[in-house]
């Protein structure tokens, strides 16, 4: 479970915002809505244990992250909403380099499974560097299955992606919650997926 108590962020003199509690339990899904500038990803990063909140506290499994910080790590998968996979390699390669560096145990038959299911079977060995930014999310959302998480925490991971990986991507996501997983996202698509929980920035900014 991840909670938070009382996260507030202040960017100089201004409080971007304040007074925020979290409760992500197992089998649960949280969007951030808000719009532009209002603080999604600042709240995402701090999430993530990247950024600091000005106030506040954030426990993973009634353990503060900032004490325990390799436990949370082990247990969360974090898709920016830049991409992190690497230009001069292929879409296998950074597969293989993701599954070595997380000691994911995800067979090449789920590799071959995953390709095929998000179109991108056909453009395995062509480096990253010539793919479109719809084929290069599609890559980065691929960590999900690979890293095999428990925790989700993404940041606009609907940004570029067509209408069959947004299908495919909201029943990940369900299929995901159902098995115990727990996922925390920021976006201005809102997935037509009932059960999400709602958390909406501007009830917390400082207008």
């Amino acid at each position: 479970m991840l909670l938070t108590n009382n996260l507030s962020f202040k960017r100089g003199s201004k409080t971007i915002f304040h007074n925020i509690n979290i409760s992500l339990s197992p089998k649960k899904i949280i969007q951030i809505k808000g719009r532009n500038g209002i603080g999604k990803t600042t709240l995402i990063k701090i999430l993530s244990n990247i950024l600091v909140p000005s106030t506040g506290e954030i426990y993973w499994n009634g353990k503060n992250i900032k004490k325990d910080s390799h436990l949370f790590f082990k247990n969360f998968t974090y898709i920016m909403d830049t991409n992190t996979s690497k230009i001069d390699m292929t879409i296998y390669e950074n597969i293989l380099f993701w599954k070595k560096l997380f000691l994911s145990s995800i067979s090449d038959q789920m590799i071959e499974s995953l390709l095929n299911l998000l179109q991108l079977n056909i453009y395995k060995n062509v480096m990253v560097k010539y793919l479109s930014y719809g084929e290069i999310r599609k890559l980065e959302l691929c960590r999900l299955m690979i890293e095999q998480k428990k925790l989700w925490i993404l940041d606009e991971p609907y940004s570029g992606l067509d209408e069959l990986t947004t299908n495919i991507f909201n029943e990940t996501l369900i299929n995901h919650s159902q098995n115990g997983g727990m996922v925390i996202f920021s976006s201005h698509f809102y997935p037509p997926i009932t059960s999400i929980e709602d958390l909406p920035l501007e009830h917390y900014a400082n207008i």
